[in-house]
């Protein structure tokens, strides 16, 4: 079967010393201080074989996220830029939908020809803070596309504990290409839902919504927000393209932060006006720039508001701590998507029709133009969800 791999140097940076466990495993919590010189290529790996409580799907799409961009691009010292858990030589992607081809002999919840999507947070089930129903932050993590093998395939082995059905999304779209391509938006649409309903503790209904970053998690969290009830959502990004979709995807108001800083003005500036000064009740970092949007998120925070952190930067910002005290503000780090009926949710609103993610998806490849794929992110920056069709 064809697959991308990605491969990189074990070549830990001056000031970074890996434990034992990582030097003896090169799984690393930290990828951008570990992996020189990653590079991707299209390679040939032999059919998995389903054992156990294990699926082999046969994959439909797979979407390229910006994690899996960052694992690709590197800094001037030549070091990968994702700052997360990686385990290398590993096949990329997780963002995926497909059908069930084979099912091992333990598998009970699943039959051939059911079309699925699954969890990227592979959590053991078993450690303290599963047991504590923190999934997202297991102990023994595992992660598809970055510590074992992914998406970016024509097969890949799932173990059914983090498989989903999404065939109630036909109903609703009448096309199984249609509910393949969404199936395949419900893991970054999870990551939103979690963020901000879970980790943050969503908004009452009428709520000001301002998200950061115009990215496929930005735009999700734009489409949740509106299907929640935000009476404004203002969404802010540097490529036009972007802000076009979220526009689309239900974005009250939406503006070039480029364009902005000509005219002198702040983001921020924006928000207040918009709300007539009493500022936004849930904010979204979903740009990966913390030392530019948390001033802007800072001065803006309407009284009890919240932020919901997703972007990865492997960078300190400063804080106005003394703005989080007068506004009983409060910011939410969220990572992950496990847990708590998230993707159960997410599949809901979308067999509902009230959530309509295909409007991000701007382009679509076969795996073997991989180079054109990555090249459209990477350079350009102005398509928003990219996949792959199988």
């Amino acid at each position: 079967m064809k697959a991308l791999l990605l491969d990189a140097e074990w070549s830990p940076k001056p000031g970074y010393m890996p434990s034992r466990e990582e030097e003896e495993t090169h799984k690393t919590p930290m990828g951008s201080r570990v992996w020189r010189n990653p590079k991707l290529s299209l390679v040939e790996k032999p059919k998995p074989k389903p054992r156990g409580k294990q699926l082999l799907v046969k994959v439909k799409a797979s979407g390229i996220c910006g994690s899996d961009v960052h694992m690709v691009e590197s800094d001037e010292e030549g070091y990968m830029l994702y700052p997360g858990l990686t385990k290398l030589p590993v096949v990329i992607g997780h963002e995926f939908s497909g059908v069930v081809e084979e099912v091992g002999d333990e598998v009970s919840m699943f039959k051939p020809g059911d079309p699925v999507t699954a969890e990227e947070m592979w959590w053991c089930g078993e450690c303290l803070y599963c047991r504590a129903g923190l999934p997202n932050h297991c102990a023994r993590l595992e992660e598809m596309g970055f510590t074992v093998d992914g998406t970016h395939s024509e097969y890949v082995l799932v173990p059914e504990k983090y498989a989903w059905s999404i065939s109630p999304i036909l109903d609703v779209v009448k096309s199984e290409d249609k509910m393949y391509m969404l199936g395949a938006t419900v893991e970054p649409t999870s990551v939103s839902y979690n963020a901000m309903f879970v980790r943050a503790g969503g908004f009452m209904p009428g709520a000001y919504v301002v998200v950061y970053g115009a990215g496929p998690i930005g735009l999700a969290a734009t489409a949740l927000a509106k299907a929640a009830g935000a009476s404004m959502v203002i969404v802010f990004d540097l490529v036009e393209e972007r802000l076009k979709i979220a526009k689309d995807m239900g974005a009250d108001y939406v503006f070039n932060v480029g364009r902005l800083a000509e005219d002198g003005v702040r983001p921020s500036d924006k928000v207040l006006e918009l709300t007539g000064g009493y500022g936004a009740d849930l904010q979204v970092e979903a740009a990966g720039a913390p030392s530019k949007t948390l001033p802007e998120m800072e001065r803006s925070l309407a009284i009890g508001g919240k932020i919901a952190w997703i972007g990865r930067a492997d960078r300190t910002a400063p804080i106005f701590i003394e703005r989080f005290q007068t506004h009983r503000a409060q910011i939410y780090g969220s990572q992950g998507h496990s847990g708590h009926f998230v993707f159960y949710n997410v599949i809901r609103l979308m067999a509902s029709g009230k959530l309509d993610t295909s409007k991000m998806v701007t382009a679509r490849f076969p795996l073997d133009r991989y180079e054109e794929a990555f090249e459209l992110l990477i350079k350009g920056r102005s398509h928003a969800k990219v996949q792959f069709k199988l």
